[in-house]
């Protein structure tokens, strides 16, 4: 059950002090005060003030009129943190993907997430280094209706990642990172000492919580210092070990407050809101412009219930109409969003996710379809993959490998705009229908129709101008496809007091006899062993079978760090004589690695968006589902196979090596995690000479000719996204080209044509039966 923060604020603020309280607020004379507009705590500096900087208590005053003493463009504002933290004994990182491959979530939503790992079902935290600093590029798609409007709203940002584990020894506590972070602000940048405050607030997590204070300056918050440091519940808590300093904040919003521009977007996506203007002519007028984004902070669709209210407000502001203010500001909102989800599309796609209707892509593809649907209904003629280049030109010093896939994102954009447009038409069709009927288009309506048919708000108003559509309609439909993996639960097998099972599998996966002493037999079937080289099912690999004590085993299964042993029969606690079926465990071994190479083969014809998304390997054939747009043809089937068996003919080493996780992850990057997050601190690295390494828990030859040939079956798009690739390897490929082999003389004997002639002269019969099928039905 989610812990209530509304409770752990009331609970420790009986004891400030105790929680929000640091040294610096002795030192300077910070005063903690109670906002008289909406009753938050806060320290300043100001013995006057009796408002906190948090909206709507305070409204942007630092537009046009920015409190520092220097100007940072985004780059450079980066390049003063780096150095700043960098001084001060701070290890900087390189940012990690933003696609999250580590942890159970689709995408890394904070900075924090990089040292999120998974012990024995437990969040843990895992630092390469200690303190650490990062420039990490974010994604997040639940403010997607506030983006372009609001000035400081993105699907994609750069969270500035201050992290360290504080264990009494290493590490630092709460004084001195406020300390660190109000020297950032004032000393590197400018801003006055007074201007800062920090609001208390408390952050809860997935398994952890504590205090945090927000720091602001004229309205903005600039970044939230989070104190993780208790595990529990409100009335049962317990200190943690170590502490965690989880410093997040907006490069976005840093490098905007010093330049004072109307958004955050104007300084965060400068060469692109350039080339935007160059190309359409947009005429802006900055005074109104910048006037209007002092309260444009207020247009939080979540905050403020309905936008129309708040635009409202606005309006008679500035003595106008809503529909008037709307068609001045429409225009910028859209270049703006344009900008940001071009971004996002960039590093995610960069970072190998794609745009579908599964899981995390789907969000992806919301922000792309929103900017077509933007570049229709405004008749821009703008080229989105040279907005892209200007992402990757103008990020380089952060991400030099974005301006290598653009290629990539060129070839994925194309697809989609042709799906885009190709449904347009038949949705026309749809709308027309329905307005013609007069049916009655709700939410529900609403969502439907963009799920199953990609028809968008935008569309459907051009015939229903009186359509109500909700301001934050594609956060709905974007957060109705993001459920998040959860942590895998485990069968209702009850293995507590039992000690864990040594796993022999991998110490020598040649051995198939062995004797062991049987510890229970739960539900007089499941037999516990202190040691197996049985291998349990995993990682798409069907478990081993075989004998104990001469009873036939018929499933193998890990729960915890237990290996159960199903049988049929009867067997007491006793020393027994185990053998493994030797043939299953060999075909396994094969088609496991066979898998590895044809996924290597199919990255090389495909691209780089090419990620596991699933595998079975059985005895009878393996599959590997891969993540792509398409239908393979006929000749990229070819080639995968042929450089598939070319890997095979090489006869490449195939290593299997243990590596605490974290150094795994430092040398071989994230794509070791092809099969999803590991949930143990060691990790076992499975190497295709150098082509290929991915943490993987599977049995494995010692080379790549033991596999034999591989032969691809058959393959099909099994989802928006995804493509199965059904093969097999070494007999069983034989067996199976055999089979084939007689299937086609059969068949050249029965249409009386060679066997090179075959599919030809079924494709005449077939199309022969059609045209007397018609003439039946005539």
């Amino acid at each position: 059950m989610p812990l209530d923060k509304k409770a752990l604020i009331k609970k420790f603020q009986a004891t400030p002090e105790k929680y929000w309280k640091v040294s610096l607020f002795d030192e300077k004379g910070f005063i903690r005060k109670k906002c008289s507009s909406c009753g938050k705590y806060f320290w300043t500096l100001d013995g006057n003030r009796d408002k906190c900087d948090d909206q709507p208590c305070r409204f942007y005053d630092f537009i046009g009129n920015p409190p520092t003493k220097k100007k940072f463009d985004y780059v450079e504002t980066w390049k003063v943190i780096e150095k700043f933290f960098v001084k001060n004994g701070h290890i900087y990182l390189k940012r990690y993907p933003v696609v999250c491959r580590w942890y159970p979530l689709y995408f890394n939503i904070a900075s924090i997430i990089n040292f999120y790992r998974i012990d024995n079902d437990q969040l843990t935290f895992e630092f390469p280094a200690n303190p650490v600093i990062v420039p990490q590029f974010c994604l997040r798609f639940n403010d997607i209706p506030n983006v372009g409007i609001t000035g400081k709203h993105f699907t994609c940002f750069n969270m500035v990642g201050q992290a360290c584990y504080f264990d009494g020894k290493e590490g630092y506590w709460k004084d001195k990172c406020i300390e660190l972070d109000f020297n950032l602000v004032t000393k590197e940048f400018g801003l006055p000492e007074e201007e800062v405050i920090f609001i208390e607030d408390m952050w809860v997590g997935p398994s952890a919580f504590g205090p945090s204070l927000e720091y602001y300056s004229r309205g903005l918050e600039l970044g939230n210092a989070v104190f993780t440091e208790f595990v529990g519940t409100v009335d049962n808590y317990r200190e943690m070990h170590p502490k965690v300093i989880d410093m997040g904040a907006g490069l976005e919003r840093l490098a905007w407050i010093t330049n004072g521009t109307p958004t955050a977007y104007d300084i965060t996506f400068e060469p692109v809101i350039k080339y935007f203007i160059k190309q359409t002519g947009l005429n802006a007028d900055w005074d109104f412009f910048q006037r209007y984004s002092k309260l444009a902070g207020s247009l939080n669709i979540e905050e403020a219930a309905d936008l129309k209210k708040a635009r409202v407000k606005i309006a008679k502001e500035f003595n106008t109409t809503v529909d008037q203010l709307t068609q001045k500001v429409k225009p910028f909102e859209a270049m703006y969003a344009i900008a940001d989800h071009t971004r996002a599309l960039t590093f995610a796609i960069s970072d190998g996710a794609l745009p579908s209707n599964v899981g995390g892509g789907y969000n992806l593809r919301v922000i792309l379809r929103r900017i077509f649907s933007l570049l229709d209904e405004l008749e821009l003629n703008i080229d989105l993959i040279k907005i892209c280049e200007l992402h990757a030109k103008h990020l380089d010093y952060f991400s030099p490998e974005l301006k290598e896939h653009i290629n990539d994102i060129h070839t994925i954009f194309e697809v989609e705009r042709k799906r885009h447009n190709s449904s347009r038409e038949r949705a026309k069709k749809i709308v027309e229908e329905l307005v013609n009927k007069k049916e009655e288009i709700n939410e529900e309506k609403l969502i439907k129709l963009y799920d199953s048919e990609g028809i968008t708000p935008e569309l459907i108003l051009k015939y229903k101008p009186d359509l109500k559509v909700p301001e934050d309609f594609y956060s709905k439909v974007a957060s109705k496809h993001m459920k998040y993996d959860e942590l895998a639960k485990k069968q209702e097998i009850d293995v507590s007091g039992l000690p864990p099972t040594q796993l022999l599998y991998y110490d020598d996966e040649k051995k198939m006899e062995f004797t062991a002493r049987v510890l229970k037999v739960i539900d007089s079937q499941w037999v516990v062993l202190d040691k197996t080289y049985f291998y349990p099912e995993s990682g798409g690999q069907k478990a081993d079978m075989g004998f104990i004590d001469g009873q036939p085993v018929i499933d193998v299964q890990k729960i915890g760090g237990v290996v159960l042993h199903k049988i049929i029969g009867n067997i007491q606690p006793k020393e027994v004589e185990c053998k493994i079926n030797v043939f299953r465990r060999q075909v396994h071994t094969r088609h496991h690695t066979a898998t590895h190479i044809v996924f290597t083969a199919a990255k090389q014809v495909l691209g780089s968006w090419v990620w596991q998304h699933g595998a079975e390997k059985t005895t009878e054939k393996a599959r590997i589902d891969i993540t792509h747009f398409e239908n393979l043809s006929e000749q990229q089937v070819k080639e995968i196979e042929r450089i598939a068996n070319e890997i095979v003919e090489k006869n490449l080493p195939v290593k299997k090596e243990w590596y605490d996780r974290t150094d795994a992850e430092n040398k071989f990057g994230f794509t070791i995690y092809q099969g999803g997050y590991v949930p143990n601190k060691k990790v076992r690295i499975v190497s295709i000479g150098n082509l290929n390494s991915q943490a993987c828990g599977g049995t494995h030859v010692d080379r790549t000719k033991e596999v034999g040939y591989i032969t691809i079956i058959k393959t099909k798009r099994i989802q928006d996204g995804v493509v199965r690739i059904e093969f097999c390897s070494g007999e069983i490929a034989e067996k199976y080209l055999r089979e084939k082999a007689d299937l086609l003389r059969q068949a050249s004997e029965m249409l009386n044509v060679s066997e090179d002639k075959v599919v030809e002269a079924a494709e005449g019969l077939f199309n022969k039966w059609k045209e007397l099928r018609k003439r039946v039905k005539r």
